[in-house]
């Protein structure tokens, strides 16, 4: 009988095997469902893998292998050519088949986990990207057992995806994903929110079920700036409506001690997969040319040779900024027309969109040509969103792509590239390095996928997942001013006395604002003492320059996290970019005014030779080089500033100068009118929800006039279809197809 190893190398190998051959890899693997099952699935998808090598009179064997294995999906998918013939086997299989989901079948993992949930049970559950994880959502919501659900997801782009997918239950559940809209009194609802979102929300009805995906988010130990705002969502949840929930991740050994016992939860930890990873290290075939002196040009040119060898196949290469991004992938392009490879005729719709409102220079535009694609956090969301469709249809060959490929889109591929071997300017630790390797093989699609390791893996280390709100050592001040006095566990540090000294009405300000505490008490102290020497700076609706900049200063100087990264913007220059893109309210502005300006600018001058004549600042890049850059950077600008950090900071400081105003007996400003209009792109009140389903400004404007504006949010799309206004002619073919997909 052959051993584990020998065993793939046949299947791989051969180009059939015999009757002892195929008899022989059966029986060790019988014989490892029994003493070891993870080495006995991986035989098993490579046998699915492998399914026509096999010796015909083998595979009723094979079959019940898979079957006891308890790979259900996979019989379903394949019954053409895999059959159960015994009559147990059949009733299991349809044991396993959803109640709710037409033609779904469950593996033996996802069967047991649903029935924990099902029992009404607190599950916590680590497994792996490929083991179906979010089909279970679907099943909850399908089966109609909740009023009230509420999903949170670290994305905008992740959210979107959910509610296409629930969209067929519109008839049961309305789906709520904007602060502004009201909860069904009549249907169940279903709240699609970030961890932001729920914290501002105020008009939650009792929730029943509560979903966290990728909760490894909670953890203040990995360096997130949101896992104050996570901490603080699912504190206020589980306090307040006592609901059942469901918290996802991949990869995680523990979670903090004790928090299983006190919400009587159930830690689901498995490493059952229906996908096996093949790791090829490439660092060590080319370790001297990439340890020599040209060691980035010669790491690029390997990377390219293999993908130009994989062409026929998916791959998603990691990157570690969207920087990094951009250079690589134009590179890439570059190299395949050196290489005469010829460039694509599928004309993708989102080409003509970029040309019409972003710019004909963008690399992003030859990329396409060549069936290349780009995905990182500064992309707008309906760019993102085409991306990954054009991905997962199969038409994009490969993907360039940050850490969104962990934790901002769902989307997998044949092959994963581990290039770079940094995240956020740190080494990529076990955990990510492990997310990212998940991504490769796409459950029912591939059985097999391939990591190619540029970079020696991180070595392997327990994940403890820490749960700031209930272990409260370290906690940070914006979650620890929100935990009731008798939930403190230690009332005597002296960071709890600074937050109980803070006078009462002060407090359930900063509380309500859920921003950086020391920060708003500075600002409290600073408005104090300007209410009546600065007033007219702070009484504003639309402001003036000066009034704009008086108030990001204040943000700025006092609400930044510690550590937080800014580059390149500067204080003065969000405050000059924040109010030029309200006087513009486009982007394709914003850009061609960045590269007048970028082009226009001299060097400073030299220290050494002051009055020598001063050179362009950009003259080493071309026209198209800048623009590239310039495209990026205002890209940036708006998904971190204008979509998020802006808008927070004017509603901090608007609760700030409102309590203020009232005790000296002022008319107080009212910033939320501005910040709602950045952060909706100046789009009217009642169409900013398109903005959210993905659709494009340029869309939205185009059918502003048609709309009447007292049609509220909610009816919206239904009067875009009942009107027929995605046909409307001054519509290009992207934006009738993003308005078709609502």
């Amino acid at each position: 009988m052959p051993d584990f190893e020998e065993t793939l190398i046949n299947l791989d190998s051969l180009t059939s095997l015999n009757f002892d051959e195929s008899f022989g890899a059966a029986q060790l693997c019988s014989s490892l469902l029994k003493r070891d099952d993870g080495k006995a699935r991986i035989i098993i998808i490579n046998a699915l893998n492998n399914w026509a090598k096999f010796h015909p009179a083998t595979t009723e064997m094979w079959t019940d292998l898979v079957e006891a294995a308890g790979f259900y999906p996979y019989l379903e998918k394949n019954r053409d050519w895999i059959t159960i013939n015994n009559l147990p086997g059949e009733i299991r299989k349809e044991v396993h088949s959803s109640s709710n989901l037409a033609s779904k079948y469950f593996h033996e993992k996802q069967y047991e986990l649903l029935k924990l949930l099902e029992d009404g049970k607190n599950v916590i559950v680590s497994a792996p990207t490929s083991f179906g994880k979010s089909l279970l959502i679907e099943e909850i919501i399908a089966a109609k057992r909740f009023k009230n659900i509420v999903i949170i997801q670290p994305t905008l782009a992740l959210l979107d995806e959910t509610r296409k997918k629930l969209l067929k239950y519109k008839e049961f559940y309305k789906l709520i994903v904007r602060t502004s809209q009201e909860p069904s009194p009549t249907l169940g609802n279903v709240f699609l929110f970030t961890a932001e979102r729920v914290n501002e929300y105020p008009l939650f009805p009792k929730i029943e079920f509560i979903v966290i995906d990728e909760f490894y988010k909670l953890s203040g130990n990995r360096d997130d700036e949101r896992s104050s705002s996570l901490n603080c969502a699912l504190y206020y949840l589980l306090k307040t409506f006592s609901p059942q929930f469901y918290l996802l991740g991949p990869n995680i050994d523990a979670i903090s001690s004790g928090f299983v016992e006190r919400f009587n939860a159930v830690f689901f930890k498995s490493d059952y997969s229906l996908v096996d990873s093949k790791s090829v290290d490439v660092y060590k075939t080319y370790s001297e040319e990439f340890n020599s002196k040209g060691k980035v040009k010669n790491k690029e040119k390997r990377l390219f040779e293999l993908l130009l060898k994989l062409k026929n196949e998916q791959s998603i290469i990691y990157c570690s900024s969207p920087n990094r991004v951009r250079n690589l992938s134009k590179s890439f392009v570059e190299f395949l027309k050196e290489n005469n490879d010829t460039p694509t005729v599928k004309n993708y719709p989102l080409i003509q969109w970029v040309q019409n409102n972003v710019s004909r220079s963008w690399s992003l535009l030859d990329n396409l040509n060549y069936d290349i694609g780009i995905h990182d956090g500064a992309l707008q969301k309906h760019i993102c969103t085409s991306i990954i469709d054009y991905f997962n249809s199969g038409d994009l060959k490969f993907l360039f792509c940050t850490s969104t490929i962990i934790e901002g889109v769902n989307t997998s591929a044949k092959n994963i590239i581990y290039f770079d071997e940094t995240k956020g300017g740190n080494p990529i630790d076990f955990f990510d390095y492990s997310n990212i390797k998940g991504r490769a093989g796409r459950m029912m699609e591939h059985y097999v996928g391939t990591i190619y390791n540029f970079n020696k893996p991180p070595v392997n280390n327990t994940i403890l997942i820490d749960i700031p709100f209930f272990v409260q050592e370290p906690i940070r001040d914006e979650l620890l001013i929100q935990i009731d006095h008798e939930e403190v566990l230690n009332k005597e540090t002296k960071q709890y006395i600074d937050i109980q000294n803070i006078p009462p009405g002060d407090k359930e300000v900063i509380k309500k604002n859920g921003a950086k505490v020391d920060g708003q008490k500075s600002i409290f102290e600073i408005l104090r003492q300007d209410i009546k020497t600065k007033y007219p700076l702070i009484n504003w609706t639309v402001p003036d320059y000066e009034q704009l900049r008086y108030i990001l200063e204040l943000a700025w100087d006092h609400l930044l996290i510690e550590g937080e990264t800014t580059s390149p913007m500067t204080k003065a220059k969000l405050v000059n970019r924040t109010f030029n893109y309200g006087l513009e309210k486009n982007i394709n502005s914003l850009i061609t005014s960045d590269f007048n300006y970028k082009r226009g600018q001299l060097k400073p001058a030299s220290k050494k030779t002051p009055n020598a004549p001063r050179v362009p600042k950009y003259e080493n890049l071309s026209d198209s080089e800048l623009m590239n850059e310039c495209i990026q950077e205002i890209f940036q600008m708006m998904k971190h500033w204008f979509e998020y950090k802006v808008p927070k900071w004017l509603s901090v400081i608007n609760e700030i100068q409102k309590f203020i105003c009232s005790e000296e007996g002022l008319m107080p400003g009212n910033y939320r009118i501005y910040a709602n209009m950045i952060e909706n792109d100046f789009l009217r009140d009642n169409l900013s929800i398109l903005g959210e389903y993905g659709v494009p400004s340029s869309a939205i404007r185009k059918l502003e006039r048609l709309i009447p504006r007292d049609i509220h949010e909610d009816d919206v799309i239904n009067y875009i279809k009942n009107n027929n206004l995605n046909n409307l002619q001054s519509l290009i073919l992207y934006e009738q197809y993003k308005l078709r997909d609502l």
